[in-house]
């Protein structure tokens, strides 16, 4: 199994590293999450998408790109994800970070989709649950910031 993420997002990063995941950006846009069969040429738009991740396994391929109104027998796809980026970047040290963040959303009975990359995590809440995640992680004592769209987006 390999895994590529791109992300143009800037890093931040904080003093206070074990406070650091308590940071939170609410990404601006939507998501999907697409499922193309092994073997696949994916398409070009995944690779211009602002934020996205590839996940290849025995059985499929896995992607999480800018949603889009494409279609194809070449994919299915779960659209209205948004993305919660924890803040700066993590010390492999630290522990918990996605169980406890997962909890918060469990305690609402809100479905999220995970993915971690070297230097942070990414959670995705699909687009009607994101203000309940939002209230509930502000609950929870997590801050919560949104990214701001660039005038071309």
């Amino acid at each position: 199994m390999f895994s590529i993420l791109f992300c143009k997002l800037p890093i931040q990063k904080f003093i206070g590293q074990e406070l650091n995941y308590m940071n939170l950006i609410l990404l601006a846009k939507k998501y999907s999450i697409y499922k193309f069969r092994n073997g696949s040429v994916l398409p070009g738009w995944v690779y211009t998408s602002e934020f996205y991740s590839i996940t290849r396994t025995l059985e499929e391929i896995s992607v999480v790109a800018l949603q889009t109104d494409f279609f194809s027998d070449d994919f299915i796809c779960n659209k209205d994800w948004r993305i919660i980026k924890v803040a700066g970047t993590l010390d492999f040290s630290l522990v918990g970070i996605i169980a406890d963040l997962s909890s918060v959303f469990k305690k609402k009975n809100i479905s999220i989709f995970t993915i971690s990359t070297y230097d942070t995590d990414y959670i995705l809440v699909k687009q009607k649950d994101i203000n309940a995640g939002i209230q509930a992680l502000t609950e929870n004592g997590y801050t919560i910031s949104s990214e701001i769209l660039k005038a071309s987006d």
